[in-house]
């Protein structure tokens, strides 16, 4: 009974949710346009709507519509835990989460006293001109930067991920959830490679790849062409779950950008134009601190890279809408974190006084603008690139800094990693361990930025395609294994944490997709 009323709050969930979505609204248009049509008679009014609708397509799109929502609100066991629970089951990992939330939140403010500026002030009506008029060249007279410093980076997170520790668990009473000799101690369970060669069976190495020159049984042009001509078929039916299958085995490059549009399940119409316009505005009205940590993200990241810094402005016109953008929200009711609050001043800890700060709930760290990067390779224009990124973001980024018990999260990953290579790669694992280089300490920065900047972007690309296709962010953790695999010669030479971290510094000639093939399948 407990799992039936369960099952029928889940479908009222979903009822819900497409309820207060434009795709309701839309097929109410549609069916009063079927039922004006004078050809159709009273005796099959139902029938006809339907048939209608079908016709029109709108089946597919409904179809999309609950897709997208199974996607991001998996069902939970019943019976239903407590709201806190859903955020985070484990108290000492949310506990850990709040505290992280509060020293960054520390941090801001003390820059905000230190700079004497504030959070948020309006601009002044000649800024307004001038922020409007160069829109489409933010990058040029940019804000002064010069004391501005990024809030946190990967390696400051990393030292809070290692001393997470469970107040009720030792390590030698069970000795299967012992991390040996790893820098992450909380007993959480990770795959083996039995569980991962199963989920990632599509990428077994004698089955053809997207995206790589060697194709073994099949010339790589006649494997290409035929999936090209797959592809076109996929790409019609306009279906996510299909894109999604698809997409397992890579996506042609041509296709790439309307096929992960499928898979988000992302059509821009001029609801969403008006709502970016509306995001921009609001960037044209305000000036938050938080756009200057941005501007100061994009120049020591994606400027200083020989494959981005065209796409500099481009960068500015995704992330300072994205900011504004209270949608974002949404993804707290399912992640460990909250959005920061700031109190109007002279009303500190009083919450009716209390707003999101920054509006959609995330203060950026270094690293967050490659994030986008990548994806400005596949969408010319502005605000299918802006929906695409925000979608990416609040189906997966988001866990890969913060602090949570998730599988997907990043102290699951980082766990994975380091079972995944002392398991395989004992030997080596050990040897830089006794050097003083722990393997996670470089690959920490890698997996929390999903690799963008460090591969060459089309194999971020190819990299990213997975994490679309499987649903899950465990390959960026196979990735790493691999990486060190593939540089053991070396990396059993080196004597200290620079000596590895140099043999590991230069990841762009790196071909992903063979190498995660071999990690996999090989041993």
């Amino acid at each position: 009974m407990g799992d039936s009323n369960y099952s029928k709050a889940y479908i009222q969930a979903l009822i819900d949710e497409l309820k207060t979505s434009k795709i309701y609204t839309d097929l109410q248009c549609a069916a009063q346009v079927d039922l004006a049509k004078p050809t159709l008679r009273l005796s099959e009014l139902k029938k006809g709507v339907l048939n209608g609708l079908v016709n029109s397509g709108w089946d597919r799109k409904l179809r999309n519509a609950i897709y997208r929502f199974l996607q991001t609100n998996p069902k939970l066991q019943a019976p239903t835990p407590p709201p806190e629970h859903l955020k985070e089951p484990l108290v000492y990992l949310r506990k850990a989460q709040q505290s992280w939330e509060k020293r960054i939140l520390k941090s801001l403010n003390s820059m905000c006293t230190e700079l004497n500026i504030p959070l948020a002030r309006k601009r002044p009506e000649k800024d307004q001109k001038e922020w409007a008029q160069k829109w489409t060249e933010l990058g040029i007279d940019g804000p002064d930067l010069s004391q501005i410093r990024p809030v946190y980076a990967p390696k400051d997170f990393l030292e809070v991920i290692i001393g997470l520790q469970n107040p009720n668990y030792h390590g030698s009473d069970t000795p299967g959830f012992y991390h040996l000799w790893g820098i992450v101690q909380v007993p959480l369970k990770v795959k083996d490679i039995d569980e991962l060669r199963l989920q990632y069976s599509d990428m077994s190495i004698n089955q053809c790849q997207s995206g790589i020159d060697d194709a073994q049984d099949i010339p790589s042009e006649l494997f290409e062409q035929e999936r090209v001509k797959l592809g076109k078929k996929v790409i019609s039916a306009n279906h996510g779950p299909l894109a999604q299958e698809f997409s397992k085995k890579g996506c042609p490059t041509s296709m790439r950008a309307t096929l992960w549009c499928q898979i988000l399940a992302i059509e821009v119409d001029e609801i969403d134009i008006l709502y970016y316009e509306q995001l921009k505005t609001n960037v044209l009205q305000h000036e938050l601190l938080v756009d200057s940590l941005l501007y100061k993200d994009v120049k020591l990241t994606a400027t200083n890279d020989d494959q981005y810094f065209v796409f500099e402005d481009f960068l500015y016109q995704v992330l300072l809408p994205f900011s504004r953008d209270t949608h974002v929200l949404k993804h707290f009711d399912y992640n460990s974190a909250s959005p920061p609050k700031s109190y109007i001043r002279g009303r500190l800890g009083m919450e009716e006084f209390a707003v999101n700060y920054p509006p959609n709930g995330v203060i950026p760290f270094h690293g967050f603008a490659m994030y986008v990067a990548p994806m400005c390779f596949l969408f010319k224009e502005t605000i299918t690139l802006y929906y695409v990124f925000r979608e990416m973001y609040i189906r997966y980024f988001f866990r890969l800094h913060s602090i949570s018990s998730h599988p997907q999260g990043i102290v699951g990953l980082s766990l994975l990693f380091e079972s995944l290579l002392q398991t395989h790669e004992p030997d080596l694992f050990f040897h830089l361990k006794s050097v003083g280089c722990h393997p996670l300490k470089v690959a920490f920065k890698w997996l929390v930025r999903a690799f963008s900047g460090y591969l060459s972007s089309d194999q971020v690309l190819l990299l990213w395609d997975r994490i679309l296709a499987y649903n899950s962010m465990e390959i960026l953790a196979v990735l790493a294994v691999a990486i060190f695999s593939f540089r053991k010669t070396n990396l059993m030479k080196v004597q200290s944490y620079n000596a590895a971290e140099a043999v590991l510094a230069d990841l762009t000639t790196l071909q992903v997709i063979p190498l995660i093939q071999l990690s996999l399948f090989s041993k």
